[in-house]
């Protein structure tokens, strides 16, 4: 797993059943057990200060909080947890005023993208297409803000920004499936407790993996803590895991990029005229061949005949762009890392993982996958300059911890729950939503994402197994962007209004 990998979605969503080594043994009674080192409790802190935006000319002013919670088990500390919470200061009733839990994934990544890219009232200043800007960079005002029609709370899971475990805790324990979940519904009950707020409408709103935690915690809050919730915004979706794991024994996955591969492709202008023309028209011809030819011929495996192989390669490289000795001498199943090292070989380039429009250089061009993403080479510095600049000089939350954007320390990550399985918590949302009716789900899809490709979304949607009256309360939307759609600066427009009217739709008439 390529390291850039852990910022949004784990890519090695299986796990195998393990040997445990038993412990070496020791006499008791000639080796005394060693003292135990002395803890300092962990304490809250707090910064709250006031602020005010313009938003299509008309001010916005809220109050920003950055602190930590402390989470407790058996009445002693369990972990500290970071949050930056924003709150409209002219909300008249907070039992009407939604509530919105935002995290993003990896597992390893904290909140900083959502938080200073999509929603939050100040945002990393991107080109317009999302691309790279030039440092010394900036934040500007973000009147694309979802603030505008709910508060706030940006959450950092443990080991992720400044949230740690308790002194005496060890890390590892929040470091999988079972514990993330755990520690982040216990924030978000605690934080509803202290901030009064268990009447309001209630959302959550996560990135990649983020999206695999807010559909578990739709129902793990309903099962232990009673919390019904409004709606859910997933961006960049992965519930099911088995289609975005590439193996031996899974084709599920060849079909479910391809439409994402032919995306790429046209961006690149690597399709046939007829193709290149229009690319609503090659993405729907891709999903009719990645749903039926395409999938049959690799069902088929081995017994394909000769005339079905070569009209599946045929087809294949017609629609991605790869030369046809490529796609044959590739057994029809190409892997992202091999596509996107392989798409532009011929200009000594690579691109991107979260944003195939995004263009690399390797050394080594004959390689067999990219040395990086240059679609996570383009957000990793200015995200990160900009958070700590501005939790620092404008939130006023003095720290001199390294503030963790992104990091590898949470790996291996525990999904001891699906062991021998793939992970799949689509089911856990079906049950949340059939138990909750009331629960509306919208998903954002970038064209141009081979991490959490749009046709694995809509394969999951399509197989979730609810009962036809709440079909329609699982809306998906689509953007010519990337995993991150928000850094381009229209698909933060139409996210922005997309759940505008999804928050309305999920709220209970006036």
């Amino acid at each position: 797993m390529r390291f850039a990998a852990i910022a949004f979605a784990l890519t090695i969503p299986m796990l195998q059943a393990q040997e445990h080594p038993r412990p070496a043994a020791h006499d008791a009674a000639t080796e005394p057990p060693p003292a135990a080192a002395p803890t300092t409790p962990p304490v809250e802190t707090t910064s709250k200060t006031k602020h005010s935006i313009q938003i299509n000319g008309k001010p916005l002013a809220y109050t920003a909080t950055a602190g930590t919670l402390i989470l407790k088990k058996d009445d002693k500390p369990w972990a500290s947890m970071f949050y930056v919470a924003y709150t409209r200061d002219d909300a008249q009733d907070v039992a009407k005023r939604p509530i919105t839990f935002a995290f993003n994934g990896g597992p390893g990544s904290s909140s900083v993208w959502l938080h200073m890219g999509a929603l939050g009232p100040k945002r990393v200043d991107m080109g317009p297409q999302g691309e790279q800007p030039k440092p010394p960079y900036q934040l500007v005002d973000n009147d694309d803000t979802a603030l505008e029609f709910t508060d706030l709370v940006f959450i950092d899971p443990v080991t992720t920004g400044f949230s740690r475990a308790a002194p005496g805790e060890k890390d590892t324990q929040f470091h999988g499936f079972q514990g993330d979940l755990e520690s982040v519904g216990e924030f978000i009950r605690l934080y509803l407790t202290r901030a009064e707020r268990w009447r309001s409408p209630k959302f959550l709103a996560g990135e990649s993996y983020g999206t695999t935690r807010s559909a578990a915690l739709s129902q793990y809050l309903l099962d232990n803590d009673g919390i019904y919730l409004n709606g859910i915004t997933l961006i960049s979706s992965v519930l099911n895991f088995e289609t975005i794991s590439f193996g031996r024994g899974n084709d599920l996955p060849y079909a479910l990029f391809l439409p994402s591969y032919t995306a790429a492709a046209w961006y690149h202008k690597k399709l046939p005229k007829d193709l290149q023309a229009d690319l609503e028209k090659a993405l729907g011809e891709a999903r009719r061949f990645a749903g039926n030819e395409y999938s049959a011929a690799l069902m088929k495996g081995d017994k394909l005949t000769a005339a079905e192989r070569s009209s599946a390669v045929r087809e294949m490289a017609r629609l991605t762009g790869l030369p046809e000795q490529y796609v044959e001498e590739s057994n029809l199943r190409v892997p992202e890392e091999r596509f996107t090292k392989e798409l532009l070989r011929d200009q000594r380039k690579t691109v991107g993982r979260y944003d195939s429009r995004l263009e690399g250089e390797d050394i080594d061009a004959a390689g067999e996958s990219p040395e990086y993403d240059p679609s996570y080479a383009s957000v990793q510095g200015v995200f990160t300059a900009m958070f700590n600049d501005y939790i620092r000089a404008e939130l006023k939350y003095d720290s001199d911890a390294p503030y963790q954007v992104l990091t590898g320390k949470v790996q291996p990550w525990n999904y001891d729950r699906f062991q021998n399985r793939y992970v799949n918590v689509a089911e856990m949302l079906r049950q949340a939503m059939t138990q909750n009716p009331s629960l509306r789900v919208m998903i954002a899809n970038g064209y141009y994402d081979l991490a959490t490709p749009f046709f694995a979304t809509e394969y999951t949607v399509n197989h979730i197994g609810l009962e036809p009256g709440l079909s329609n309360h699982i809306s998906l939307t689509y953007c010519d962007a990337g995993h991150m759609l928000y850094t381009k600066k229209s698909c933060l427009d139409g996210l922005h209004g997309a759940m505008a009217d999804f928050y309305q739709k999920a709220l209970p008439a006036p």
